[in-house]
């Protein structure tokens, strides 16, 4: 499968794929802008010592496995991307 360029870059751990006003929506929070997404993916990170495994694509959204350190480990959960000049706008997660 190949994804949409920032697409991959976030499954990489790439912040730099999302625009200075990019909005991140994940378990009823919303997070702004690059470094406060960051922060949000350090949090998850150390708090569930996470990988997600992207497994389907349907247009700009990305059905993928997360297994960590969390009640229902592995999952699979919902990437919705919305793109805008090569980088990642919004992002909903769910």
């Amino acid at each position: 499968m190949t994804l949409p360029e920032p697409i991959d870059r976030f499954f990489r751990a790439d912040f730099t794929a999302f625009d200075a006003d990019a909005i991140l929506q994940d378990e009823g929070a919303t997070h702004r802008g690059p470094s406060e997404i960051l922060a949000w993916w350090r949090e998850a990170e150390a708090s569930y010592q996470h990988t997600v495994t992207p497994e389907s694509l349907d247009g700009t959204t990305v059905t993928a496995k997360v297994s960590g350190n969390f009640p229902g480990s592995p999952a699979r959960i919902r990437f919705a991307f919305t793109l805008k000049n090569d980088r990642i706008a919004a992002l909903e997660i769910g």
